[in-house]
């Protein structure tokens, strides 16, 4: 018999997958212990789990995946050919009804470029020299850091965005799946807007030189960044692309504002395997059990389920106190993240599907 963490490991599916695949009656263990509810699962079932994940990753819908396995485990050799065959026709279908719809995006991008182009010159076109405390700049970067994407098919998101507007610095960065925005106060610029996005290795240098309270001078320009401290000198080239505007991203309504007890739910999250975990928002924020992710609120309790992925929600915790403030502003919104004392730095965190 496989142990869940061993099934998980060997076909690829993940801990947290498996509990759903449960749950869901699509793959259900040979064996629950009646008193811990561990799972077991059997030698054959090894392969039924590699042939689920490979379906899923292939996107087809879980009503589909049940026929398929059934009929795979039984032998049949007919339903399950139409079914692939149906699923790959509906894909080729979607693919091509995206590919129309991208390209009337971009033939309208192309069409609006000139004006676009205008609208942002101000911004990529002004230079900027500001003074500020290297503890500051420092407390900024590393508030945004972890936010920065990695993605090699994004390259205009593998930096941190520096956005001066009069005598603020906004500090920005995003993957997609989360967002983080630090704002501190600096001297030496009255002038219009100015921004650029400065790349992830430059973002390090710069923060390597940051160790003391001394000031720092920093210059933003279209084509390069450069900051000083105590006759070290750090500067380079800029991301040649726009980044997305972080204003119009954080323009969100007001929300349930819940106070989060962050060494606890640090801990609660650190035990949890898998790439989701379920978070309970009643009067406080908590981690729900397995029982309580599949049926309902731990304990019994009322309240909101959201689902999140524990690592990320984990980055977004890094260097905060004894407690943050989360903003609830429903399930598929994206959850707020702010420290109590400084609302100049928060973070978004986009919710998983907890039926996905």
């Amino acid at each position: 018999m496989r142990s869940i963490g061993e099934m998980g490991r060997d076909s690829g599916l993940g801990v947290s997958a498996l509990r759903f695949y449960d749950r869901a009656g699509v793959l259900v263990p040979a064996r629950v212990d009646p008193a811990t509810g561990y799972r077991w699962y059997a030698p054959e079932q090894l392969d039924e789990a590699r042939l689920l994940a490979r379906l899923r990753q292939a996107g087809m819908p879980l009503v589909d995946v049940r026929l398929v396995l059934a009929g795979w485990s039984a032998g049949d050799t007919g339903v399950v050919p139409r079914l692939l065959d149906g699923h790959l026709r509906r894909l080729e279908r979607e693919l091509a009804d995206a590919r129309g719809a991208l390209s009337a995006v971009r033939a309208r991008l192309g069409a609006e470029e000139h004006s676009m182009n205008t609208a942002t010159t101000a911004a990529t076109t002004t230079a900027a020299r500001l003074t500020l405390p290297a503890a500051d700049l420092a407390a900024a970067l590393d508030a945004v850091r972890f936010a920065v994407s990695a993605d090699p098919e994004l390259p205009v998101l593998a930096g941190v965005l520096f956005d001066v507007d009069g005598a603020d610095l906004h500090l920005v960065a995003t993957d997609r799946f989360r967002m983080a925005v630090a704002r501190t106060a600096a001297t030496g610029h009255d002038g219009d807007r100015a921004a650029a996005t400065v790349p992830t290795p430059l973002v390090d240098a710069m923060r390597a030189l940051l160790a003391d309270d001394d000031p720092v001078r920093l210059t933003i320009g279209a084509d390069g960044v450069e900051l000083e401290t105590r006759g070290r000198r750090v500067a380079g080239q800029v991301v040649g692309e726009e980044f997305p505007d972080h204003r119009r991203l954080t323009r969100l309504p007001e929300g349930r504002r819940l106070t989060v007890d962050v060494p606890a739910l640090r801990r609660a999250l650190r035990a949890r395997d898998g790439d989701v975990c379920v978070l309970v928002l009643t009067d406080t924020v908590e981690v729900a059990d397995d029982r309580a992710a599949a049926s309902g609120p731990a304990g019994g309790s009322t309240g909101d389920r959201v689902g999140v992925n524990p690592g990320y929600l984990l980055d977004a915790l890094a260097g905060a106190g004894e407690e943050m403030v989360l903003e609830y502003l429903g399930p598929k919104a994206p959850l707020v993240l702010v420290h109590p004392d400084v609302e100049d730095v928060f973070s978004l965190l986009m919710p998983v599907a907890l039926d996905a």
